[in-house]
């Protein structure tokens, strides 16, 4: 994988490439960036193009003061990251906040979608973390520094490098969250951070919803893929999902929680590739998006689930 930064509408943009084949694009979630898929790009690009990106406000991708951080916003800004690159249809995958992303991407831009791949995903129910519901209470990001300052940040990863060293390493969740944690150190990113928040979250929960148009997705392949131990968003969301979603796939990772494809890379890499393998790309026109918004009740393909699938579920 080569990391690339390209320029689009004057920002710029950090993004993950290689292998070859059919395209993947990978969205990471909120306080992350491409590196959360450290674990799997190897292994996908043996059989895929693999694109992954710092969503704007993330990682090393750039931090307008006055831009706009909301899901379509970040899809708009995917759309136009495929026009750079030259990619017409890719199939879309979203963990968390990205999901929520790649979902708005699909909606807006159907014909860019070939399938759609959920991963503890945002935008399926109300529920979500207290912090992050606790973040959004008016001032909460001016008492945020104070337990997420450099000076922690630092300590923090001294401690790490040292643990490394003898031998002692975090498990991949923590490592995660640690990553996301030291991010929000800089106060660029902090301010984005903030901005993307409100944009998805408040004190009651998540602020929005795909779940009455997630009917649109009957003509694309679906998977949903959830840790049964997510303590940021409950697999409860997943089951409610594949119910509106009927020719969805859906597969639960035991003893996993928030991050899948950190904690069980392998079956991970495994699972994406069997739904690829076992599915036809979809190719939306206008006309036929015309057609199921105004049904409202399609026709569904049927994404037969695999004996993995099966046994997971």
């Amino acid at each position: 994988m080569k990391l690339e930064h390209l320029s689009i509408h004057g920002h710029r943009v950090a993004c993950q490439i290689g292998g070859e084949g059919p395209v993947l694009l990978l969205v990471h979630g909120m306080a992350g960036s491409s590196a959360t898929w450290n674990h799997v790009v190897d292994g996908l690009a043996q059989h895929f193009t693999v694109l992954a990106p710092d969503l704007l406000g993330h990682g090393e991708s750039g931090k307008p003061r006055r831009g706009e951080y909301s899901l379509s916003a970040h899809a708009n800004m995917l759309r136009d990251l495929l026009h750079v690159l030259g990619h017409e249809r890719v199939t879309l995958v979203g963990q968390s906040l990205g999901g929520g992303v790649v979902m708005q991407l699909a909606y807006q831009f159907p014909e860019r979608c070939e399938r759609l791949v959920l991963v503890n995903s945002g935008g399926l129910g109300r529920e979500v973390n207290l912090l992050l519901r606790a973040l959004t209470f008016p001032g909460a990001e001016f008492v945020f520094p104070l337990v997420c300052a450099p000076l922690l940040r630092d300590a923090g990863n001294r401690l790490a490098g040292w643990l490394h060293s003898a031998g002692v390493r975090a498990v991949p969740a923590v490592e995660e969250i640690w990553r996301s944690y030291s991010s929000l150190a800089d106060a660029d990113t902090r301010r984005a951070f903030f901005r993307t928040l409100h944009s998805v979250i408040d004190l009651g929960g998540q602020a929005v919803s795909a779940a009455n148009r997630l009917y649109l997705t009957a003509q694309v392949p679906t998977l949903i893929v959830w840790g049964a131990q997510d303590q940021i968003i409950p697999v409860s969301h997943a089951e409610t999902a594949a119910e509106l979603m009927p020719g969805s796939r859906l597969v639960i990772f035991d003893g996993v929680g928030h991050f899948p494809h950190c904690e069980n890379p392998e079956r991970f890499v495994e699972v994406l590739c069997d739904f690829m393998a076992s599915t036809q790309p979809a190719c939306l026109s206008e006309a036929r998006w015309r057609e199921l918004m105004r049904s409202g009740e399609p026709t569904r393909i049927h994404v037969a689930p695999t004996e993995e699938a099966r046994a997971a579920g």
